[in-house]
């Protein structure tokens, strides 16, 4: 595990003078994981989205490492077919030199319309990191809705009015289902703890074969937080176990993060305006509802664990 002091002598291979919006979480994210992608060669697919625009806009470039833009819906796919045919080069011996394929995708190029690119990708098991910038809504195209915003969030496509409070459906746990791929690797991150990003993202780097990573990248324009505040905003999301971190090693489900107490969702929803008409007069059933489908999911995850199915002490 490396310390900070080592990896401030990295060399960086995502750099300044992009232009991710203050206080998003993607460039925190891809410094993260390139930064535990030392000593190797990197060849990076980035899908159509916020990270793709703000990091090469012509002729310009955020990157320092071979770097691939593809459409929104086929990251897995085109990183997928760079492996192969790294590796029939490398057969050939033709390349001798040692690569690692790293992917980046948004939610909604990962969660849904890139999913079937994804699973196939997993299910070939070529050997590649797949990373889910998840900000739980399709940001770049005008803040809609994803499979992967929470339940009651007001987004342009579930606009929270007197009708519709806001999304109505759950968001899909892609975590699990990246699982159920069964690959080596499956991990659930945040960028508040960046340990945890450095550790899983070096396991995912390491194995042979697919591997998942799952990062919570907060979005101050969709999440509308003060925009300094992002750091505090994705440990709230852990503290109240709407994002709890853990990870997946060949099958084995295994917790990496258990809150000492019991904080109620409310903690991570009142930063945020897209939550904001929850905490009217007469929404009170919503919070409620929220609340239990966050500690069912928990129990749920403490069983996958092996651990006792309980929740933190009030």
């Amino acid at each position: 595990m490396a310390t900070l002091k080592e990896l401030s002598k990295v060399e960086e291979r995502f750099v300044g003078g992009h232009r991710l919006c203050a206080g998003c979480g993607h460039g925190i994210t891809v410094r993260m994981i390139l930064n535990a992608a030392e000593g190797y060669n990197v060849v990076v697919g980035c899908a159509t989205g916020c990270l793709e625009v703000a990091s090469t806009i012509y002729p310009y470039t955020a990157w320092k490492c071979s770097f691939i833009h593809n459409a929104f819906e086929n990251a897995g796919a085109t990183i997928s077919g760079v492996e192969a045919a790294y590796k029939a080069l490398k057969r050939r011996g033709k390349v001798n030199e040692e690569f690692k394929f790293i992917a980046f995708g948004g939610d909604g190029g990962t969660y849904d319309i890139g999913l079937q690119s994804l699973s196939g990708a997993m299910e070939r098991g070529h050997n590649m990191v797949y990373v889910c910038l998840d900000n739980e809504a399709y940001m770049n195209t005008g803040i809609q809705r994803s499979s992967a915003t929470p339940t009651g969030a007001d987004t342009t496509t579930s606009p929270a009015g007197k009708v519709i409070p806001g999304k109505q459906q759950p968001r899909k746990d892609l975590t699990a289902i990246m699982a159920a791929h069964n690959i080596p690797y499956v991990a659930q991150t945040a960028i508040h703890n960046w340990q945890d990003v450095h550790k899983k993202a070096r396991k995912a780097l390491e194995v042979e074969g697919p591997a998942f990573i799952n990062v919570l990248s907060p979005c101050p324009r969709g999440w509308r937080y003060n925009t300094p505040d992002i750091v505090e905003i994705t440990k709230l999301a852990v503290e109240t176990r709407f994002w709890p971190l853990f990870e997946v090693e060949n099958g084995k489900w295994k917790l990496n993060y258990k809150p000492k107490k019991y904080v109620p969702i409310e903690e991570f929803l009142k930063p945020q305006g897209r939550f904001r008409h929850l905490f009217k007069p007469g929404n009170e059933h919503l919070i409620k509802a929220l609340q239990e489908e966050v500690d069912n999911r928990w129990l749920a995850l403490l069983e996958r664990c092996g651990e006792t199915p309980e929740l933190p002490p009030r």
